[in-house]
This record gives structure tokens, sequence and C-alpha cells, in this order.
């Protein structure tokens, strides 16, 4: 099939490459099934919001990476003037926050900060993905080692009202923008982008492998590998998410791989201050393809998931995303029936420590070829 689009990525080089880089990135990337990764703006130093910052990235992944990499601009407050540079040094999508992203050199944007920058974006023609979390619906309060807390401090509401906010802002817009709601935790709010949709917006939805593998239910309290945001919900919102993207309501799935050095996430069970994300970049195919066929998918709605629609969010869909003449030979051969169980040991991204340990996976990649090149020979 042809090779994986991930779309969410976070690198974090230069200036946090402990926490990954390009090399481990992209290898785990190869080995997963994934020929192109699109890098967030953030958690790199500087974060990507200026165009010399996007060529200071460009820069470091040079040279060390086995998968094709494109970067992902960022929209914080008062760098409108910085997008149209962005586009022009290369950047594929921008991306921005509407709560606190966790690191304080990326801060969220207002609704003020939307409006100015819509018009823009617009112009620009370049898709807006969102971490759509309304600050005002998030609880301020430290939770501890208890999982529900953790869970109810971030409520579906949140994000709910976020994307109420969103789509209220493209209708305002004389030429909406396109809008891509980013990890979507909760099928909750799918109404409002279908009818947004109904009345002609341009708005499409990702979720990623872990709200469609684990349930609430399932997580131990103190489990701090599992802290994500917005958070893995209850095993009937996972169902009612997968019930969307099988019936296309969400469009793509992509990993946010958001890896951390261990002693961020090892807090002590504490999950007011581990690190929130999840580390599954090459998991990614297998964990879906797991779900997807004990639901009656098959390969074609995982290409289209993972390869072709993301190649199109990001402006890649007339050379990635396909086998068809013309294509890139972005290629990936995989074994939909192997069975294997998640050794953390035998992952590449540079920390090993992820809520997939232990856990049986079905398919397995077997080769990867990015132009025509072998750079994987798998798992």
């Amino acid at each position: 099939m042809p090779g994986l689009v991930d779309c969410h990525v976070h690198v974090n080089e230069p200036g946090r490459t402990e926490w990954e880089g390009f090399a481990t990135a992209t290898r785990a990337a190869a080995a997963g099934g994934i020929t192109t990764i699109c890098d967030m703006p953030l958690n790199s130093i500087p974060p990507t919001t200026t165009a010399a910052a996007l060529e200071r990235k460009r820069d470091a992944a040079g040279g060390q990476s086995l998968v094709n990499v494109e970067f992902i601009g960022g929209v914080v407050p008062g760098n409108t003037g910085e997008l149209a540079g962005l586009k022009a040094a290369g950047a594929c999508a921008f991306k921005c926050f509407l709560s606190p992203s966790g690191v304080p050199e990326f801060p969220p944007v207002t609704e003020e900060d939307l409006r100015a920058a819509f018009p823009l974006l617009a112009r620009l023609g370049l898709p807006l993905l969102v971490h759509a979390e309304d600050p005002a619906a998030l609880s301020r309060a430290r939770v501890g080692r208890r999982y529900q807390d953790y869970l109810a401090s971030r409520p579906v509401a949140a994000e709910r009202q976020a994307i109420a906010l969103l789509i209220r802002l493209q209708e305002a817009a004389s030429i909406a923008p396109a809008v891509h709601i980013v990890h979507l935790s909760s099928a909750v709010s799918l109404d409002l982008v279908r009818d947004a949709r109904a009345r002609g917006l341009p708005i499409s939805v990702e979720t990623c492998p872990h709200y469609l593998t684990f349930a609430a239910e399932e997580i131990p309290d103190g489990a701090t590998e599992f802290k994500c945001a917005p958070p893995i919900r209850s095993a009937l919102e996972r169902e009612a998410l997968w019930k969307a993207l099988l019936d296309g309501t969400i469009d793509l799935v992509a990993s946010d791989h958001s890896p951390c050095p261990p002693d961020l996430k090892n807090t002590g069970g504490d999950f007011s201050s581990a690190w929130g994300g999840i580390a599954s970049l090459e998991l990614s195919l297998s964990a879906i393809w797991t779900g997807a066929e004990a639901r009656g998918a098959g390969v074609q709605r995982l290409a289209q998931w993972m390869s072709t629609a993301p190649a199109r969010l990001v402006g890649l869909g007339n050379r990635k995303g396909l086998l068809a003449p013309g294509y890139d030979a972005d290629l990936l051969i995989w074994d939909p029936e192997a069975r294997w169980v998640v050794d953390p040991d035998r992952l590449h991204h540079r920390h090993k420590l992820t809520p997939y340990a232990g856990r049986e996976l079905r398919g397995a990649v077997r080769a990867v070829y990015v132009g025509g090149r072998l750079v994987s020979g798998g798992l």
C-alpha cells in the first residue's frame, strides 16, 4: 500500500533533541511504515513561528532523516505578520493552541488573535490545525494520582466549546479558512462538525490511535504513561469515535507522537506534573489495523485514513498517499495477519516508555521504500 503520511508528529529538534530528534523519529517512522511525517512547530526551540526558525529546523533535519519531512508553521499571539513568510519558506500547514501548550515559547491564541489571522490564512490557502480545548472549561485544580480526576479536569465540554468557537469564526469570515481539528478525543462534538460541513464550511477532523485503542476504565491510577491532552476517555467514547471514523465524519488518523525523557513522565504517578504526550509513532499502523479489522474494515479504509487523507490535508495529495502513476514511490509492504507483542526495548524512538508496552497488535511492517529506496525492513 502507499506509505503512511503522519501529519501530527512532535520531533522536538532543535532545542529539545534529548526528547526525540529527527534521526530517531524518522527511524521509528520508517519502522512503522510511515514515509512522510509533518513536524509540529513545538516543542522545538525556537518554535517554528518564523521563516528563520523553519530554516533552522530544516537544517537540523537535513542529512539524518530516513523519511520525507514536512514542516508545519505556528500561529501564536502577535505573529500574523510571519505567516506569509512561513508559507514561502515551505510550511505545509499552520498550527495553534486554544489552551496552554505545555511549553512557554508557544502560547495559546485568543478569539481576537484568530479573528486577526483568519483572513490571511484564507488568502494563503493552508489549513489551520487546532488544538481545540476551551481553557475556560479546563480545571486548574491539582489532580494527583487518580486518573478519573485527571479525566474530569479536561471535560468533553472543553472540546465542544472550542469547536463551536472555530465554526463561529469561520461563519463570520468573508472567506473561511480551512480548519482541521487535531486529536479529537470525543464524538460528542461531531454534530457541530456535520452541521458546519452541511453549510459548506471547510472543517476536517482527526483522531489518534490512543483514543481508538485505550479506555479510561482500563487506566490504573498513577499510570502517567497514558497521560495526553485531551485525555483518553471511556470505552463508550472510543466506540463512538470508531463509528465516526467508519462513517467518514472523522477524516483521518494521526499519531500525535509527543515523546519526552522518562523523568518527565515518571513523576511518582502524579498526573498534574507528568508531561502530556503519547509515544507511538511506529505503532500507529498496527494499533489502527488491530481495531479496524476487529470492526470489519479493510486495508482500503486504512490507506484512506493514514495515507490519502493526511496527504491531501497538507497539500501533498498530488504526489503522495496513493499508488498511482506519477506519484512518489513511497511504498509500504506489510503482513496484516502477523501478531506481535510490543516490546519497548525494540522500539526505535529515543525513549521507550509507551502505554502500548506488552499489548498484542496485528499487522507487521516488512519493508518500507521512500522514493523507491529501501529504508527499513520493518519492526
